[in-house]
């Protein structure tokens, strides 16, 4: 079983980002389960092109797409993703699309097919907080996630995809009056959402 993880670059005037540094603490394996990751660029047009070509590479079995979500207190598995990018600021290249559809067309929105639900169990049993999140927002991460099922959805592919939020780190947060998580429990949430997502015993998972 392989299982492709993304973070993105930092963005917004953060020196980090709170879900890059949780997946560099991940192992290389977790048991069975081989661990592949890429860094995406916060960029609306190019985002998505790298997660394709990540995936092309690698043929994962399962696709987690992590991003970082300041002011959140925990651990969010995301349950959809809508056909819109919005943005509040620019990305990275200065992008700031208003009222865009990501895929001209294409449906509304599309569901997570991970088990999130027991995703949530899973981090919660391992200590960290965590509760599903029913929205992605309109930014990079959003619009990331909704590539990924579209494309997932157009192939008739049986690869689960789906994309969590994670809070800021210690260093982001502490001191600003930010919900933060140490990235150490980050990571060992992802670790514990991810050996959830690999048992493929509850097809098809979107709740």
């Amino acid at each position: 079983m392989k299982i492709l993880l993304t973070a993105f670059e930092p963005f917004g005037g953060e020196r980090v980002n709170s879900a890059c540094l949780a997946l560099e603490l991940l192992p290389e394996r977790l048991g069975d389960i081989e661990l592949a990751r890429t860094v995406l660029p916060t960029a609306f047009d190019l985002s998505g092109e790298v997660l394709l070509r990540a995936m092309d590479r690698e043929r994962p079995d399962a696709v987690l797409c992590l991003g970082q979500a300041a002011g959140r207190r925990c651990l969010t598995p995301e349950r959809v993703a809508i056909n819109l990018d919005d943005a509040r600021i620019p990305d990275n290249l200065g992008a700031k699309p208003e009222d865009r559809p990501i895929v001209p067309g294409g449906p509304a929105a599309y569901f997570s097919t991970l088990p999130i639900r027991k995703m949530v169990r899973a981090m919660a049993k391992a200590g960290v907080p965590a509760e599903i999140s029913n929205s992605a927002g309109t930014f990079v991460c959003n619009h990331v996630m909704y590539v990924l099922l579209h494309a997932l959805d157009r192939d008739k592919s049986r690869v689960r995809g789906g994309f969590m939020h994670i809070p800021l780190s210690r260093e982001q947060g502490e001191g600003r009056g930010i919900p933060w998580v140490e990235t150490a429990d980050a990571a060992r949430g992802i670790a514990a959402a991810v050996t959830a997502a690999a048992d493929r015993g509850d097809e098809p998972g979107t709740i």
